[in-house]
């Protein structure tokens, strides 16, 4: 197999898994980039959480987060994602453990929101880290695309934002 087949075919390898490959899905390409970070997070799981839907536009992430304090953790939200790290100081000094099996354990949460959702706070209680969402209603948007007559003398084509003609 030369190397033009070779690229040929690793290039129908690559198309035929991306899922918004068809040409029907325009402007996807984000999405697709986003559901491959949401993949690639962590597969570890902790700390574990809860996702509840509280109101018909409302959502709330609930974390375990037994033995962290506030300065302990941090929220951000970075573009699309929302990240939570936790990380305990290991207060250990002076202290002889006999068995130790709550460790200071440092951690960072990700989730992909979808456009429009906005953090509305969050706040820790009885080792429990709660944030809540807010997801808008999507308004319903239509819009009449206007046709224009040709003028029959040959195709136009827009470039550049000007109209040209073969």
């Amino acid at each position: 197999m030369g190397l033009g087949t070779c690229f040929a075919h690793h290039e129908e390898a690559a198309l035929s898994t991306r899922m918004f490959g068809s040409p029907l899905f325009l402007g996807f390409d984000h999405l697709e980039q986003m559901l491959e970070r949401a993949s690639k997070s962590s597969s570890d799981g902790y700390p574990p959480y809860n996702i509840e839907q509280i109101s018909p536009t409302g959502l709330r992430i609930t974390l375990a987060v037994a033995g962290f304090t506030m300065d302990d953790l941090q929220i951000t939200q970075e573009d699309n994602q929302l990240v939570i790290r936790g990380k305990q100081t290991d207060d250990c000094a002076g202290r002889v453990f006999l068995h130790r099996g709550i460790a200071a354990r440092q951690f960072q949460r990700s989730f992909v929101l979808a456009e429009g959702i906005e953090v509305k706070g969050a706040w820790l209680d009885s080792g429990l880290l709660h944030i809540d969402l807010a997801r808008p209603q999507p308004e319903t948007r239509v819009r009449t695309i206007a046709i224009s007559k040709g003028t029959g003398a040959g195709r136009k084509d827009v470039v550049n934002g000007r109209a040209e003609r073969d």
